[in-house]
């Protein structure tokens, strides 16, 4: 099958090999003309303009976008003036659903399809396959299902779920047509929201075993402290890389997650090269406004958010305040940063 890619990122380039080496025949564009010349020697072919790229597309054509989600509508709209009825628009980008509910009915005036993919994979898709959430009409889904097929990891090694039935859908093969426009990206952030929570879990399991030898160092002594009052029980130096390792043996969190923290300790057991500060591209944030309008509590995932804010520093202003406050009825003046006691 023949599909375009616009986009050639990290997951778009890779994709786009994926594509190739299952046989399928793909037209590239990005403003990149070194990225666009990459994937031409491997065997892609390349467009200088947007113009170009819809031409060279057989009718019906199959664009995909993979480009950030601020940009998609701007896309979009450029595509609406050379795309024709019949074609079909893929955002396998992070956007919101709702803007997808909108893309739909906006293209729709035009006889454009819309098909929404959420795509989970990142920079390991090209081997490992992405897992991949989709929305829109079924029709165009069935018809773009080769495309989904190779992008897709297939069963691989992991074992059927017990009393599934067999040949129930394409979920064993790591796509799955959700439902209509939106629900694609509707489950994707979910998985995202999800994906905030337990990422925050392991760190705070993780912190918690770091620190668990602060019974052997001195602490200050004063009114400004809690102390310490069993310093006998916190004398453990555990070695972080092989508890990551035999946790991923047999254990009930074992996950890919806790595949990459493994070897993230490997390479660096005090994470020195990185700062901590941990961005949200939005999904987290819709996810929480999701479970706000359906009136489901979501505890977990809501303070996974809200340490990604603490983490870039989005709480300084509250802990000034409460600062202002303790020196004001107290007089309690603040250690400086780094002091733990």
């Amino acid at each position: 099958m023949q599909l375009g890619m616009i986009g050639l990122g990290r997951m778009g380039a890779n994709m786009v090999r994926r594509l190739m080496r299952h046989g399928h025949e793909c037209v590239v564009y990005d403003r990149s003309a070194q990225a666009v010349a990459g994937l031409v020697q491997e065997g892609a072919r390349g467009a200088a303009s947007l113009v170009d790229f819809v031409a060279g597309l057989k009718r019906p054509r199959a664009v995909w976008l993979m480009v950030p989600a601020a940009v998609v509508d701007a896309t979009i709209v450029e595509l609406t003036q050379v795309l024709e009825p019949g074609d079909i628009c893929i955002d396998g980008g992070n956007s919101y659903y709702v803007d997808d509910i909108r893309r739909a009915r906006e293209l729709g005036v035009h006889g454009i399809h819309y098909v929404d993919v959420g795509t989970s994979g990142g920079v390991w898709g090209l081997e490992r396959g992405y897992c991949m959430m989709i929305g829109g009409e079924l029709d165009c889904v069935r018809q773009l299902d080769p495309v989904f097929a190779a992008l897709a990891p297939g069963v691989g090694t992991i074992g059927r779920t017990a009393e599934r039935p067999e040949n129930s859908g394409t979920a064993e093969q790591g796509y799955l047509h959700c439902g209509p426009s939106g629900a694609g990206h509707f489950v994707k952030m979910v998985h995202n929201g999800v994906e905030y929570g337990l990422m925050a879990a392991y760190a705070e399991g993780f912190g918690v075993l770091h620190a668990a030898g602060i019974g052997k160092s001195e602490r200050p002594h004063d009114a400004e402290t809690t102390p310490l009052r069993n310093p006998e029980h916190y004398r453990y130096d555990f070695n972080l890389r092989d508890i990551s390792e035999v946790w991923r043996r047999g254990s009930v969190i074992a996950s890919w997650l806790l595949d990459l923290t493994a070897e993230a300790l490997v390479r660096d057991a005090e994470l020195e090269r990185f700062s901590g500060h941990v961005s949200d591209s939005g999904e987290g944030r819709w996810t929480l406004q999701a479970a706000i309008d359906e009136g489901v509590p979501v505890p977990v995932l809501s303070a996974a958010l809200y340490q990604r804010f603490s983490s870039r520093g989005e709480g300084d202003y509250q802990a000034r305040m409460l600062s202002a406050m303790r020196f004001g009825f107290g007089g309690h003046v603040e250690k400086p940063r780094g002091d733990k006691g």
